[in-house]
């Protein structure tokens, strides 16, 4: 047996792999990338695997491929799973052929989110079996057992992480990849197919397994009592377990729960009767909790001390539970200024980002959505006012046309997406917006990548994830393909300010719906870096009148310091040109072209 230091993540992927899974999809998204990416890179030759548009499609995917008789996953992050609820709410009724295994990666604390949201709640309104590994090791062990139970119990099977054990690393025994044949696809409308008639006696079934499920999570490997002869008991799963191990040790027992829907109910209420003290340690919502609490044991202490709100760690539990008892630790001798994210140097998303503060508070009420270019909020840009979520940066902006029209506010709303995120769901959004004519500006910020998700590939890239060519879709194409008037599609460069603004300007100046289209690479591909490798800005600082004009873009690259500015890293400039473009006085040179 082999061991490897392996993040949750790249265990999970090799735990899919030794399950002898076929078939394999997600969408990108922080805390759960890498699960595929690691599928795609090591493990193609023995699963099939792809970037989906969205979630819901990446489900439908492996859905298919489940009823066909294949092993199937699917992976994403917690609001992802929003998008993917509509087929995992029906495929749990329908069950499964080949076992169906998917990923919700919460992430506490939204380190690269726009909520916090408990997906473990979504398991029971669903009717699906859910696992919580709480390291590395269990993240592989749980990912191969979740396809045999999905298979014993025909149900899908949720395998809830969190942002810290996706990216945390432990060691994990690597075996070799189980052999297991597709099964034969049955025709079986009645099992598969979701009409009421279908669906009334599918729940009674799901209903009745879920049963079995509860009968076997209450003497399953997954939940087990440690006991250390103690007086506390504590019943926690996932990190929490972790970090309440850090804390208390030997000097407390524990009910480690690993399959966390059914909960054993049997198993928690033995457990809970014996102890006088009883915590129950969970990060965010009280869902273990609730059930400890509905069993009757009201003395179960939880979040009336352990904050629902962000991630845990031990020092937080230690004051709320142990209060006085810390242990010295480290502490920054000085104030660490706040560093938020910002676009990188050479960004194309800057240049369009500055040329749309000519018009705000002006013309137009700026709409962003979920990418990279949600950046472009932060100061000093300040260029847009509101994100939501996925696509609701082009399907928003059609209430908010009406909202301002209600009130006689002239400005007409602009909303953007980046490429991903219009195949993801902008293109629904664009038809509504076309269908509605909407007196809106539709904007597509294509830079080529799924990039802040680390530049995974999507339908606009002409590659797919196991690295073979596919077909690129154009998005000038689709965009006219809604049928909105030819002549309101404007293709731009975003670093030419002029033509943003001229874009911006005809779109000002038609009633209905107008759509622009920023068409230039990240800066980071490897392709555009090679290509600007010679390229970079130079600023004379005998021209330069310290006006501070070139700080506006915000650019990591420059900085400024005894009243001129300087290229503050040479490394990262890329040369685009856009300082030089915002310079009065000519101080800022642009070299190799």
């Amino acid at each position: 047996m082999h061991m490897e230091m392996l993040s949750g993540n790249e265990a999970v992927a090799r735990g899919v792999y030794e399950a002898g899974c076929h078939v394999a999809a997600a969408y990108p998204g922080t805390p759960s990338t890498e699960i595929l990416e690691n599928i795609g890179e090591k493990y193609k030759d023995s699963i099939y695997c792809q970037w989906a548009c969205n979630e819901k499609t990446a489900v439908e995917i492996a859905g298919g491929a489940s009823i066909g008789g294949a092993r199937a996953f699917a992976a994403m992050k917690h609001v992802g799973m929003n998008v993917a609820a509509d087929p995992i709410f029906t495929l749990a009724y329908s069950g499964v052929n080949g076992g169906f295994v998917f990923v919700s990666a919460d992430d506490p604390g939204c380190h690269s989110s726009q909520n916090e949201q408990d997906n473990r709640l979504y398991a029971p309104h669903a009717k699906i079996a859910m696992l919580e590994p709480s390291d590395s090791a269990e993240c592989r062990d749980y990912a191969k057992a979740a396809f045999d139970i999905s298979e014993q119990f025909d149900t899908l099977v949720m395998l809830r992480m969190t942002t810290r054990v996706c990216h945390s690393k432990s060691l994990v025994a690597l075996e070799e990849r189980k052999n297991v044949p597709v099964k034969k696809y049955v025709r079986d409308p009645k099992k598969n197919a979701m009409l009421p008639a279908h669906s009334r006696v599918r729940h009674i079934y799901r209903e009745e397994m879920l049963k079995k499920l509860e009968e076997y999570s209450n003497d399953c490997p997954f939940n087990r009592v440690e006991d250390n002869g103690s007086r506390i008991g504590i019943i926690t799963s996932g990190i929490a377990y972790q970090h309440a191990k850090e804390v208390f040790g030997n000097t407390a027992d524990y009910l480690k729960l690993g399959l966390t829907y059914p909960l054993p109910h049997k198993l928690i209420a033995d457990f809970a009767k014996k102890y006088a003290t009883l915590y129950v340690i969970e990060e965010n919502d009280p869902y273990l909790e609730d059930a400890v609490h509905a069993l009757g044991f009201i003395n179960a202490i939880g979040k009336a001390r352990i904050p629902i709100c962000g991630e845990l760690n031990a020092r937080i539990i230690r004051d709320a539970l142990l209060p006085g008892t810390a242990q010295e630790g480290y502490e920054p001798v000085a104030d660490i200024p706040a560093r938020p994210p910002t676009l990188c140097a050479g960004c194309p998303h800057r240049g369009f980002f500055y040329a749309l503060t000519k018009y705000l508070n002006k013309s137009i009420v700026p709409i962003g959505d979920i990418g990279c270019y949600t950046l472009g909020i932060n100061a000093p840009l300040n260029a847009l006012d509101a994100t939501i979520c996925m696509g609701a940066g082009i399907s928003s902006i059609i209430g908010l046309a009406k909202a301002l029209e209600m009130q006689g506010d002239t400005r007409k709303p602009l909303g953007c997406v980046g490429d991903s995120t219009f195949f993801h769901s902008g293109m629904t959004s664009l038809m509504d917006v076309v269908a509605a004519d909407a007196n809106v500006i539709a904007c597509v910020l294509d830079n080529s990548i799924t990039a802040m998700t680390g530049h995974q590939d999507n339908p606009g890239t002409a590659k797919n994830l196991m690295g073979e060519p596919s077909p690129m879709l154009d998005i000038e194409r689709l965009a006219r393909a809604t049928g909105i008037n030819p002549d309101h599609v404007r293709v731009v460069d975003p670093l030419d300010i002029e033509a943003v603004h001229a874009a911006i300007d005809a779109a000002l100046n038609v009633k209905g719906p107008f759509v622009i289209i920023t068409k230039r690479p990240c800066a980071l591909i490897k392709e555009v870096q090679k290509a600007n490798a010679n390229k970079h800005c130079v600023i004379d600082a005998q021209k330069c009148r310290g006006c501070k004009q070139c700080m506006k873009i915000a650019c990591p690259a420059i900085a400024f310091e005894g009243g001129k500015a300087r290229i503050f890293d040479p490394a990262s400039c890329t040369g685009c040109g856009l300082c030089a473009h915002m310079c009065r006085f000519g101080a800022i040179e642009r070299r190799g072209e």
